[in-house]
């Protein structure tokens, strides 16, 4: 990394004011999973089968748009309705995870919670038949056939545009924390990649990715996704990648630097950790300086690193922009983000569960445990049994 003066360090503490104020946003999260053979784990293309029969169970999921088809024959997404507190958000991502498991299962396949699938698909994979998702493939070539992979989204609400552009930028240090924290994917055609979040790695050899650029205001955000459009560049500003973007749909500030977690526990710290951070980034105006800190390249090779190690290593540090101890860095932040944490109801639930997850590992390291314990189909079958559990 590439020094970083005394003067340009930011301290990790919020004013006491500014911890006492403001309000809690509203969440909403998106989640992709991988339909899959029993035991072999090997991706197979039955969304529309296994969709159908999720929406003839219930059809209130098909009108309010909780289950969507996804890029891939063998993905299905699943969306919460508008969330205000995390048990909601549990509550909801158990109800869907368990509705599409159980339709998986009437259809002769199981549903996977995994960053990336743990063995290979075909050489070429069905591509869900809508105009949008056809022109993609056409364009990607090889790419269309690798992206067997899967994210989490957290939607943050935030009703004014200018705030929404200003939480982005200052979001832009933290989205390396957010990847190295939720990294669960670590295997690709059967074997360990040595990375933590191989979905990243494959996810950024898209046109758009990684972290965003900084943005003057809500005006120069809609120019430059306006020109990359434009010029042919991407074919829709939904094909804007960056690991946090502003929603084309809703009021929100979209975090999509996560892989889909293991368990509903896991999606729901990391939901609350952005949903903190939000809240704490608005009202700390520190976080603007401090996100001008690290240079592109700076962001760039952290967010690298974190896929790389997660959370097993150094992790770049948002306020001084040089690499430290992970769990140092990850204290300080549970520091930082206490008083919003305790604001919004949540403090009881994610701190321990944080400080679990520093013991025992993110998802990643489960993955390479179980593997390593009970081989490939033991390691299959552990992903989807954890899929629709509530905790480990």
């Amino acid at each position: 990394m590439g020094p970083v003066h005394s003067h340009d360090t930011i301290s990790p503490t919020v004013p006491a004011e500014a911890a006492a104020c403001g309000t809690t946003p509203s969440l909403g999260v998106e989640e992709e999973f991988l339909l899959v053979a029993p035991g072999t784990g090997r991706p197979v293309p039955m969304a529309d089968a296994v969709r159908s029969l999720a929406l003839e169970e219930d059809g209130l999921a098909s009108e309010e748009g909780e289950v969507q088809a996804e890029f891939l024959q063998v993905q299905l997404e699943i969306a919460t309705p508008v969330c205000s507190g995390l048990d909601e958000v549990a509550g909801q991502l158990l109800r869907l995870r368990h509705l599409l498991g159980d339709a998986a299962e009437r259809a002769g396949c199981c549903l996977a919670a995994c960053g990336a699938a743990t063995v290979s698909g075909n050489d070429r994979m069905e591509v869900t038949p809508e105009s949008r998702y056809l022109s993609m493939r056409d364009d990607a070539g090889q790419l269309a056939n690798e992206q067997l992979i899967n994210g989490m989204h957290v939607h943050v609400g935030v009703p004014d545009r200018e705030t929404r552009v200003d939480l982005l930028n200052r979001l832009r240090p933290w989205l390396v924390l957010i990847t190295a924290l939720a990294a669960n994917s670590p295997l690709w055609h059967g074997r360990d990649t040595g990375f933590a979040s191989w979905r990243s790695l494959v996810f950024g050899r898209w046109p758009v990715t990684g972290v965003p650029p900084l943005f003057r205001d809500a005006e120069d955000y809609d120019a430059r996704v306006a020109g990359l459009v434009d010029r042919g560049l991407i074919a829709d500003q939904r094909q804007v990648y960056w690991l946090a973007r502003l929603s084309d749909r809703h009021p929100t500030v979209e975090v999509r630097a996560a892989d889909v977690q293991l368990r509903v526990d896991d999606a729901v710290m990391i939901a609350g950790l952005v949903r903190a951070l939000a809240m704490t980034l608005l009202e700390d105006e520190s976080a603007r300086r401090a996100s001008e800190v690290c240079p592109p390249e700076v962001l760039a090779a952290g967010a690298w690193r974190a896929a790389r190690h997660g959370v097993t290593g150094d992790l770049l540090d948002p306020w001084s922009g040089r690499e430290r101890r992970a769990h140092d860095v990850l204290a300080d932040m549970v520091a930082y983000l206490r008083p919003a944490l305790g604001r919004a109801g949540d403090a009881r639930e994610i701190v321990p569960h944080l400080e679990r997850l520093m013991d025992e590992g993110n998802g990643a390291e489960r993955q390479r445990r179980t593997l390593q314990e009970r081989g490939l189909t033991g390691l299959n079958e552990f992903i989807v049994s954890q899929t629709s559990a509530l905790t480990g």
